[in-house]
């Protein structure tokens, strides 16, 4: 009898070795290496008489003005870059329980009354399962097919059969090719099958969402290689302790990325957020020290929202320090600057800093709206209600200019502000005039001076 041959790859990578491996010597991660059966080679020819095309000169090139289509979701639509595109591979990402299928299913009823002809192929749901949650979200249009179904090949038949506009894998890491041994969710078998279904999206012109697994880093599960084949790649976040979710693109080929879609998810499913500012200042309390509105921009939308502080006093020798939605080392460098250039004596005092509705603030433009919030906390003085702080401090304690600040601005008026703190940089930069009083800054020390009446 034949030794079965073996081989290792990495998950990460791809990377394939004859023995196992600590650590990967391509993308240097360590425990990465599964064993897998090697699969024989089978000759294939590389030219096909007829079939092999010709390279074409960039001005020889016609390019077809296809209209996008509409999803029905406008939140989904702002993501994609304005609608689905026909032939294209979208990858949807997220942890367990957070709504992938849910969206996808929704988008699936309201493409169905389009007309469009939709085919649902689940590897972990029967269709009766799939049906009780249809039936909850009140999805009743009869264009949409259900496939329980793991096999690359059925599904390939299937489709050449039904010929459908929008084909959903929920989800790749369950489907396997029969002519690999080695198990679904493998790293070939992950490379297979999403190959094999983009060469069916470019091939029939069917627009292709895949639903992928995500690892414990939040990374999509499986090797690399699996983002950069499709087209799209969508990841949606949220805590499970909140009921809004975050869809955000992360990859694009026909729109923007890191753009950003909100929804909230209800027993029906998932309602989208057309002004996510209002919705995360709903629940503000007002006449509170310790709390400032400041504007981040995700993607090309301008939203609103609240920093909370808290600061009080410490009879332990080492005071706590404790952000959410706020980078911890931004917070205690923020403290540091706080604590060097305008003399609070933070040293015996524990901080704490969160964002309001889950929302993670990772640009700079939110420093000095986060030390305002500190301030007000630790002198127990109120920030007026209608005033709105944006800036980047440095560690000099000079407030520098930031972007787009048009359009947080606009996003502040139309929110009903009166008055925006902003750089003194961006003042001398406005092109628009305003209907609220804008207020320029120099420094940590002028912005406190009017956000909090001096010292």
């Amino acid at each position: 009898m034949a030794k079965t041959k073996t081989k290792f790859v990495c998950s990460e990578c791809g990377n394939e070795s004859p023995k196992w491996l600590g650590k990967c010597p391509e993308c240097s991660q360590w425990n990465t290496f599964i064993e897998e059966l090697e699969q024989k080679s089978i000759g294939v020819k590389l030219v096909d008489e007829g079939i092999m095309q010709k390279p074409l000169a960039l001005d020889e090139i016609k390019i077809t003005n296809e209209n996008r289509l509409s999803t029905g979701l406008d939140e989904l639509n702002r993501v994609l870059g304005g609608g689905l595109v026909s032939g294209s591979l979208i990858l949807v990402g997220g942890d367990p329980g957070i709504g992938k299928s849910t969206l996808l299913l929704q988008m699936a009823e309201s493409l169905g009354q389009l007309g469009m002809k939709l085919l649902y192929v689940s590897g972990e749901e029967s269709a009766s399962q799939i049906k009780i949650r249809a039936e909850r979200m009140d999805v009743k249009t009869p264009n949409i097919y259900l496939l329980s179904e793991n096999n690359m090949e059925n599904i390939g038949f299937i489709l050449a059969e039904s010929k459908p506009n929008i084909l959903i894998i929920d989800s790749i890491q369950t489907m396997y090719n029969p002519a690999l041994t080695s198990a679904p969710g493998s790293v070939s078998q992950v490379r297979e099958a999403t190959h094999t279904l983009m060469r069916m999206a470019k091939t029939t012109n069917t627009t292709v969402f895949i639903v992928g697994h995500v690892t414990k880093e939040g990374s999509i599960a499986g090797p690399r290689v699996l983002e950069h084949m499709v087209d799209t790649v969508l990841y949606f976040e949220g805590d499970s302790h909140l009921t809004y979710r975050i869809l955000r693109g992360v990859k694009n080929r026909f729109g923007s990325t890191n753009e950003i879609g909100i929804f909230e998810m209800s027993d029906i499913g998932l309602k989208e957020i057309a002004n996510p500012s209002q919705m995360l200042l709903s629940g503000r309390m007002k006449g509170v020290p310790g709390s400032c509105i400041t504007a981040a921009i995700e993607g090309t939308r301008a939203m609103l929202v609240e920093v909370q502080a808290l600061t009080s006093y410490t009879n332990f020798g080492m005071p706590r320090r404790n952000s959410a939605g706020v980078d911890y080392n931004r917070a205690i460098l923020l403290i540091a600057v706080l604590e060097k250039r305008v003399g609070l004596q933070l040293g015996n005092s524990d901080a704490y800093i969160n964002v309001v509705g889950g929302i993670k603030l990772t640009e700079p433009a939110a420093d000095l709206g986060i030390l305002a919030a500190i301030a007000s906390s630790y002198r127990n003085k109120e920030i007026d209600e209608g005033t709105i702080i944006i800036g980047e401090v440095g560690l000099a304690g000079e407030v520098r200019a930031v972007n787009f600040m048009e359009k947080r601005i606009n996003e502040a008026m139309k929110m009903g502000f009166k008055t925006c703190i902003i750089p003194q940089n961006n003042v001398i930069g406005l092109k628009d005039k305003f209907k609220m009083k804008i207020v320029g800054v120099q420094n940590v020390n002028e912005m406190l001076d009017i956000a909090l009446g001096g010292k």
